[in-house]
């Protein structure tokens, strides 16, 4: 896709971030589930884009977390958004939110940004073309064992199932590494792997808006992003996650069979 078009992306996702900053914006808020809920910012956030999108690339497809996403054809170009990543840290008014927008095109994820308003913190990234942050290169960190290694880890309250397996993942993670940290937010995990804030990243379930645009940041910083059972990652289903930054990703995925 033509970079003038993708700067103009990048734009309007940042500017879709200022929903976000503002103390007074959640007015609503719907529970999906007992533990998944959606606010007037993650319609507005994904209103504002998906027509924004239709405008710049009207023959690209939209899948969107707020919408039924059924007809999709996984043989066309599609934008993969998550209006809000994070949308109980935003209804808590924890300001670990942010904005997902991934590009798919013939089965891969080519283009990616993650945007975090509260710090101004924009991810980019493009298929063969590097991880940015705030247009300047970033890369994974060159932590080479796992106790070397702060890791963040995901417990899926919206699919408490799982939940043994998440407390397990941290625990042995817990156990294996300096730290543990939870901030609730994937496409944040995934981007703080991709700059070496953290050393690698874990959850079990995820949907991929989560992952989409985080996934190509890691891979394009030098990392490693797999399902925790080391097959590959889904990116039109969603699955679990295990990014790193690649040094540490074979000895991550064997803690996290036992």
């Amino acid at each position: 896709m033509d970079s003038s078009v993708l700067a103009q992306v990048i734009a309007a996702v940042k500017e879709a971030g200022r929903l976000l900053t503002d103390p007074n914006t959640v007015a609503e808020i719907r529970a999906k589930s007992v533990t998944d809920y959606v606010t007037n910012v993650d319609v507005a956030v994904q209103t504002q884009l998906k027509a924004k999108l239709a405008a710049l690339t009207p023959d690209v497809q939209f899948m969107g977390e707020e919408q039924d996403n059924a007809g999709l054809d996984p043989h066309g170009a599609i934008w993969i958004l998550d209006p809000v990543d994070g949308t109980t840290n935003l209804i808590h008014n924890f300001h670990f939110s942010a904005i997902s927008l991934a590009l798919y095109q013939g089965g891969q994820v080519v283009f990616g940004v993650v945007y975090h308003p509260y710090s101004d913190s924009c991810f980019t990234a493009t298929r063969g073309g590097g991880s940015f942050l705030n247009g300047q290169p970033i890369s994974v960190s060159n932590a080479a064992q796992l106790s070397q290694c702060l890791a963040s880890v995901g417990t899926v309250p919206g699919r408490r199932d799982l939940g043994e397996t998440a407390f397990r993942q941290l625990w042995t993670l817990y156990n294996a590494c300096q730290d543990v940290r939870r901030m609730g937010c994937a496409s944040l995990d995934l981007s703080f792997v991709a700059c070496g804030r953290q050393d690698l990243y874990v959850e079990p379930a995820l949907k991929p808006w989560d992952y989409a645009a985080g996934l190509l940041l890691v891979e394009e910083a030098g990392g490693k992003v797999t399902q925790p059972d080391g097959s590959p990652v889904t990116l039109l289903e969603g699955c679990g996650v295990l990014a790193s930054n690649g040094h540490v990703h074979q000895q991550a995925l064997e803690a996290l069979q036992l």
